[in-house]
């Protein structure tokens, strides 16, 4: 049994801890200030460390610590993932770089022909993470209007074209989004490893596509009842068009020594949230936003209030940007959690925590080598957990 265990790379910049809420001073997604890391001012000129610079040293230090890859997110604030994951590849050794974007704003040619041309160069270390937005703001500010279900039905028509050139032989499609006529790759780009697939979306639209395309059906982590209620969904439609599913769930993690320390960084960046923003509903059609607000309580006094079952906490998008809910507790909890998961069918984690450089040695290091330590094969029997195959060459321990 193989589970791949991703790291999100932190594009829009990073916090120096969950202490300082939505306080980015390591990257330049707020400029460049006293107190900011890539890069900083220094005797009042800008230092060497690039914004890159510390990107890349994420991407290595996961890359070290047992991860087979990261997650390059795509948002209005962001570097292009693209562009950055060509600029990583040169960084890592056997890392591998998964992009995510909207297919709405590439045709799906160009993407074929970069993509290919990616793999080439790296050895087939690219992988796609697919999304169709979330509507809203978010999405006009990219300039597309297109409804929610139309979205997916947009996303589908661009994967049938880019698998349909792939192989190199000339591909005509006449769809709702897109047309070709003799498109194809050329022959030196033509048959590279197609790149595994991870597919966002909560919708039967969203389920509907994936469906169809996704090696990985992805989702943000849900309480277990309800994540394992969407998981059958998903495998009681893939059964009917004939395909079997495998499942990844993105999940942020606070991780400690123990369970008390643990809660202790929630509680410090806590007392920094704006309690008004617990209550305030997310913008956009998405439905995996508007599932998440069906589990919020009503009344929040306290961020244990947030903490819906056992060590998974809902207030994550109130300290930093992203999803709502992750785990927290001491090393072996959260290792238990994740076994909890693999139990109920995951087959690939991506991880993520803050600051993403320190937290990538730390779940590496503490958190990984825990998992399904009752029922793991040995570490060179066919069997066993990848997370065995790639144990972290950290020894330092990181304190807590």
């Amino acid at each position: 049994m193989t589970i791949d265990f991703y790291w999100r790379i932190g594009m829009e910049g990073d916090h120096a801890s969950l202490r300082t809420p939505r306080r980015y001073n390591r990257g330049n997604a707020s400029g460049y200030g006293p107190g900011n890391v890539a890069p900083a001012i220094r005797g009042g000129q800008l230092d060497s460390h690039s914004y890159i610079d510390h990107v890349a040293a994420v991407a290595k230090a996961s890359e070290s610590a047992g991860f087979l890859g990261g997650l390059l997110p795509s948002f209005p604030v962001t570097d292009d993932p693209w562009a950055t994951a060509a600029a990583l590849a040169r960084e890592t050794s056997t890392y591998r770089f998964m992009v995510a974007f909207q297919p709405g704003f590439l045709h799906p040619v160009q993407a074929a022909r970069m993509t290919a041309s990616m793999q080439r160069a790296t050895g087939g270390r690219l992988l796609y993470n697919v999304i169709s937005g979330g509507g809203g703001p978010a999405q006009l500010w990219w300039g597309d209007k297109v409804d929610h279900d139309d979205r997916y039905a947009r996303t589908s028509e661009f994967l049938d074209v880019l698998k349909g050139v792939w192989d190199g032989e000339p591909f005509d499609y006449d769809g709702r989004f897109y047309r070709t006529r003799g498109a194809a790759l050329p022959p030196g780009l033509a048959g590279q490893d197609f790149p595994e697939l991870f597919f966002s979306g909560s919708s039967g639209a969203a389920i509907d596509a994936a469906g169809r395309h996704s090696d990985y059906y992805l989702s943000w982590l849900e309480p277990f009842a309800d994540l394992t209620a969407k998981f059958d969904g998903v495998r009681a439609h893939s059964e009917r068009i004939g395909r079997t599913p495998r499942f990844a769930v993105r999940i942020d993690i606070v991780a400690r020594h123990t369970e008390e320390a643990a809660w202790a960084e929630i509680e410090k960046g806590w007392a920094h949230v704006d309690r008004q923003a617990a209550r305030s509903a997310a913008q956009g059609d998405s439905v995996g936003a508007a599932r998440i607000a069906g589990w919020v309580p009503g009344t929040i006094n306290d961020y244990r209030d947030l903490e819906i079952q056992p060590n998974v906490w809902a207030g994550f998008n109130l300290i930093r940007g992203g999803p709502a809910f992750g785990l927290v507790g001491s090393y072996e909890q959260v290792a238990e959690r994740l076994d909890e998961l693999l139990a109920l069918g995951v087959d690939a984690f991506i991880l993520a925590g803050n600051p993403h450089l320190e937290e990538a040695y730390r779940v590496g290091e503490e958190v990984l080598p825990l998992l399904g330590r009752h029922r793991l094969t040995p570490p060179d029997s066919p069997g066993a957990l990848s997370v065995l195959q790639h144990t972290s060459t950290i020894t330092e321990r990181i304190p807590s």
